[in-house]
C-alpha cells in the first residue's frame, strides 16, 4: 500500500472532547469551526499555506486585535480531513494514504493550498501522491471508494474519471504480465488481512478455500466493493475498453448477487453464494432496476437462467415496469436456452393462476416475433412424416426447442384448475406449427389439461384438440390416444384412421422390399449392381408392422362394439376392407 508522511515537527495538537487546542504555547488568535468540531489555530501558519484562509482571516480581523472565528463547514472531508490539513499548517508529520489522499486533494484545492502560498504545497503533495495510487489497482480500488465521500469535488477535478481509466486498463491486461496485487476485496478495503501469508499455498488456504482470482474475473470482487454509480462508471469505461462482453455479464451478475440478496433464494446448492450486506428491499429494488440497464444488450452474452431470475426478483420487488418488460424482452430473444423448472414463475399478480403464464406467453410471442424478423423461419412444408429434412434442420433447432419446452411447460401448468382454456390455447398456439416436428408433447399436455378440468364441454374438448395434428402423433402417442376415453370421438377416430393409412403404406413398402429379397433375380440393378439388403432384420420389421396393424384393427373394431354410433361412420370409411391388406400374405384377400 502507498503511502507518504509529510513534516518533522512533534504532535503539536491535543483534544477535548470535540475542540482542538495548539500547544505551542501562544494564545489562539483563530478559533475555525467545521461542522461540530472546534480548532483554536493561529493566523499566520494558515495563511501562509492557504489563500481561502488568508482572505478570510483578513476579512474577518478587527481592529483591536481580538480572535476571529471562521467557519469552514463546507470543507470536503469534514473535519478529519481538516485536522490533517491543520497539522500540514504546522509541520506535524502527516500520512498520506490511499484512503484519505483524495479528501485531502480536494480539501487542498477548496483551500487553495497552492505553491503560490509556499513551495511543496498540500496540492501539490496530494496530486503526486495520486498519480503513485493509480499505478497500483488495490490503491486505486480503495482511493475511488473514498471519492464517494467528496464526490462533487473530486468529479471537478477528474480524480474519479482518472481512477475509473487505470483501473479500467488494469482490469482489461494480464495482471500476471505488470505483477498487480489482485483479489484484495474485503480485504483490501479494510486494510487487514485474514489468512496469513504464509498458510497460502499456491494461492488455497489451509481449509482449502480460494482466497484469490486467478482468471479473467480475478477483478469482480473488488470491483463489487464499490457504490452503484462508480461500479457503473467502471463497467462502462471497462466495457469501451474492448473487454469480452461475457465478462462484463459476469462481473454484473457478481455484483448483483451481492446487492439484491433476493436472488440468492433461487441458488442451487452446487452454486457460489455471495456474503452479501442487508440491504433493504427498496434498495435492492433501486439496485436491481439500474442493473437491468447495465447488462450487456447482445443476445446470448447474459445466461437466461440468470435473467429469469432476475425477473422474477423483480417481481417481487415490484420492480418499475420498464425493467420487467426489457427482461421479458431479453429472455424471449433467447428462450431457446432456458430452463423448464426456470420458466416457472410463481404468480405475483391478482390472477388466480399457481403461475404467471402471461409472462411466459408474452416472452414466447417475443421469441417467435424475433425469430421471424431475424428471416429464419423455414417453410411449413420440410416437415415429412415427423422428421425435418437435412437442409431445414439448422434452421429448426431453436424453433423446436422452445416447441419442446413450451409442450414441457404446458404440461405442467395443466393441473391447475384456476387456468382457463383461452390461456392453455394461447400458449399452444403460440409456436408455429413447422416448429414441431411431432406433436407428442402438446397431446401429453392436452390430456393433463383435459384430465384436470373434467367438466369442461364436448364443444370445449374439440376446440382444445386442434391444437395437435394427429399425422404428426408418433406410434406410442397414437396407441395412447387411441384408447383415451377424454378424447372426443371425432380425435379418436382420425387417430386410428392415419395411423391405419402411416402403417399400410409402411407395410406396403416392406413387402415390396421382402419381395425382392424372396427373389434372387431382383437382386441385381439395372446395372448389375448387387443390392445390399439387410436379410433378417427386414422380415422382422415386415412382421412386426403385420403385427400392430392387426392389433389397431382388433382396437378398432372394439371400439365400434363399443360405440354403436361409430358403425355407420365405419363402414363408410371401409376401413374393413382397408385393413385387409396388412393381414399375413397367406390370409390376405385381394387388395380393392
Amino acid at each position: 500500500m502507498a503511502f507518504m508522511r509529510l513534516g518533522s515537527k512533534s504532535e503539536a495538537f491535543h483534544r477535548e472532547g470535540q475542540t482542538w487546542l495548539c500547544t505551542t504555547g501562544l494564545v489562539s488568535d483563530v478559533t475555525i469551526e467545521v461542522g461540530d468540531m472546534k480548532f483554536h489555530l493561529h493566523k499566520f501558519p494558515l495563511l501562509s499555506r492557504s489563500g481561502l484562509l488568508e482572505r478570510l482571516i483578513e476579512e474577518s480581523s478587527t481592529d483591536d486585535g481580538s480572535g476571529c472565528v471562521l467557519s469552514l463547514d463546507e470543507i470536503p472531508g469534514g473535519g478529519k480531513t481538516f485536522e490533517l490539513v491543520t497539522k500540514f499548517c504546522y509541520g506535524v508529520k502527516i500520512e498520506l494514504t490511499a484512503f484519505n489522499v483524495v479528501s485531502l486533494r480536494c480539501a487542498a484545492e477548496y483551500l487553495e493550498m497552492t505553491d503560490n502560498y509556499g513551495e511543496g504545497n498540500l496540492v501539490g503533495m496530494t496530486e503526486t501522491f495520486l498519480n503513485e495510487v493509480f499505478g497500483n489497482w488495490t490503491d486505486s480500488i480503495k482511493a475511488l471508494q473514498t471519492c464517494e465521500e467528496v464526490i462533487d469535488y473530486a468529479e471537478d477535478l477528474h480524480i474519479i474519471s482518472r481512477c475509473v481509466d487505470s483501473l479500467a486498463v488494469k482490469a482489461c491486461a494480464d495482471p500476471s504480465l505488470f505483477n498487480w496485487p489482485v483479489g484484495g476485496g474485503k480485504n483490501a478495503t479494510s486494510g487487514q488481512n485474514t489468512e496469513d501469508e504464509s498458510h497460502l499455498w499456491n494461492g488455497i488456504s489451509a481449509s482449502g478455500k480460494m482466497l484469490q482470482h486467478t482468471g479473467e474475473d480475478w477483478w469482480f470482487d473488488d470491483a463489487s466493493f464499490l457504490s452503484l454509480p462508480l461500479f457503473k462508471r467502471l463497467i462502462t469505461a471497462i466495457e469501451a475498453r474492448g473487454m469480452k462482453l461475457e465478462n462484463i455479464a459476469m462481473a454484473v451478475m457478481y455484483y448483483t448477487r451481492k446487492y439484491v440478496p433476493l436472488m440468492n433464494r433461487q441458488v442451487n446448492m452446487d452454486e457460489q453464494v455471495i456474503e452479501t450486506p442487508n440491504p433493504s428491499e427498496e434498495d435492492q429494488k433501486t439496485c436491481l432496476e439500474e442493473i437491468v440497464g447495465l447488462l450487456p444488450s447482445k443476445k446470448g452474452v447474459n445466461p437466461t437462467k440468470f435473467l429469469l431470475r432476475l425477473l422474477q426478483t423483480a417481481m417481487v420487488l415490484h420492480a418499475s415496469q420498464s425493467s420487467r418488460e426489457n427482461l421479458e424482452r431479453r429472455i424471449g430473444n433467447q428462450l431457446d436456452q432456458a430452463a423448464l423448472v426456470d420458466l416457472l414463475i410463481p404468480n405475483m399478480g391478482y390472477s388466480e393462476t399457481l403461475y404467471d403464464v402471461e409472462c411466459v406467453l408474452r416472452m414466447i410471442e417475443q421469441f417467435v416475433s424475433s425469430t421471424e424478423q431475424a428471416g429464419i423461419v423455414p417453410s411449413p412444408c420440410i416437415i415429412e412424416e415427423g422428421h425435418l429434412v437435412k437442409d431445414g434442420a439448422d434452421l429448426l433447432t431453436p424453433t423446436t426447442l422452445v416447441a419442446t419446452l413450451v409442450d414441457g411447460y404446458l404440461a405442467e401448468v395443466a393441473p391447475d384448475v384456476n387456468l382457463k382454456l383461452a390461456k392453455f390455447e394461447a400458449i399452444a398456439a403460440a409456436i408455429p406449427d413447422y416448429a414441431r416436428p411431432l406433436d407428442d408433447g402438446v397431446y401429453h399436455a392436452i390430456d393433463v389439461y383435459l384430465k384436470a378440468h373434467p367438466w369442461i364441454t364436448d364443444s370445449e374438448r374439440e376446440h382444445i384438440c386442434r391444437l395437435m395434428n394427429c399425422q404428426k402423433l408418433s406410434l406410442e402417442a397414437s396407441t395412447h390416444a387411441a384408447q383415451n376415453e377424454r378424447l372426443p370421438l371425432r380425435v379418436i377416430v382420425q387417430v386410428l384412421f392415419f395411423e391405419q393409412l402411416r402403417l399400410r403404406t409402411s407395410v406396403s413398402g416392406w413387402f415390396f422390399v421382402s419381395e425382392n429379397l424372396d427373389n434372387p433375380d431382383n437382386q441385381h440393378g439395372a446395372n448389375g449392381g448387387l443390392l445390399k439388403p439387410r436379410g433378417e432384420n427386414v422380415r422382422e420389421r415386415v412382421s412386426e408392422l403385420e403385427k400392430e396393424c392387426m392389433n389397431m384393427k382388433q382396437e378398432l373394431h372394439k371400439l365400434v362394439r363399443t360405440k354403436r354410433s361409430w358403425k355407420n361412420f365405419t363402414r363408410k370409411l371401409n376401413f374393413k376392407k382397408k385393413s385387409e391388406c396388412c393381414k399375413p400374405k397367406d390370409q390376405a384377400t385381394p387388395a380393392i
